[in-house]
């Protein structure tokens, strides 16, 4: 069977599908059906083994009862098994009458998969509990967790932090008992990004 003659007034939408399914590429179909031959006028990444000129049974649409612009989006499953999601646009023309039917098909199938495998690697069902033995004088442990806390509080973000931010959070630490530990000087500049003769200066502060 011939193909029906393309019309030239939908020649923009073709476009239009051609950059929705470039941008999502290899995921996204664009099937364009022209409403006046209700035929499929045109496919971009072609997924559901359609065909151009196929009939597209959609004689609905050119009821002046149908207001809607854009339907869906809704899911279906496309010829190998795999789940599509999809969106049609009704494009119209300037007096307001159905031209068109832009469907966009995307096959969420392999992003189905990618979030089933983060949330098996992610599932905290085999964590255990910190292991007293390992964690009991974990002095990094707690400087994060100190760090953190403190940064949550006053809304700001580590690599964001002025030298007068670093110096009340190392004087905070310090209150807090964090460098007890040995090498916490060292860990702290590594951590906040400064000199360890920094620290050591505003830890003299404190002692004078």
């Amino acid at each position: 069977m011939n193909a029906p003659q393309a019309d030239p007034a939908l020649e923009n939408f073709r476009v239009i599908a051609d950059a929705i399914a470039t941008l999502f590429y290899p995921h996204a179909e664009v099937v364009l059906h022209d409403l006046h031959t209700q035929k499929v006028d045109y496919i971009a990444n072609n997924l559901s083994k359609r065909e151009i000129g196929d009939d597209s049974s959609l004689e609905d649409m050119l009821s002046e009862e149908v207001s809607e612009r854009n339907i869906g989006p809704y899911e279906k499953l496309n010829w190998d098994g795999q789940k599509i999601r999809s969106l049609s646009s009704v494009l119209r023309n300037a007096e307001g009458q159905p031209l068109a039917v832009l469907c966009i098909n995307l096959n969420i199938s392999l992003f189905e998969n990618a979030k089933a495998a983060l949330d098996l690697f992610l599932s905290p069902n085999k964590l255990i509990p910190q292991p007293d033995s390992l964690f009991r004088d974990d002095w990094q442990e707690r400087i994060n967790t100190f760090l953190h806390a403190w940064l949550r509080e006053r809304q700001l973000s580590l690599n964001l932090l002025t030298r007068d931010h670093k110096r009340e959070l190392v004087l905070a630490l310090h209150a807090e008992g964090a460098f007890k530990g040995k090498s916490a000087s060292n860990y702290v500049a590594n951590v906040l990004n400064m000199g360890r003769a920094t620290v050591y200066k505003h830890l003299k502060e404190l002692k004078s």
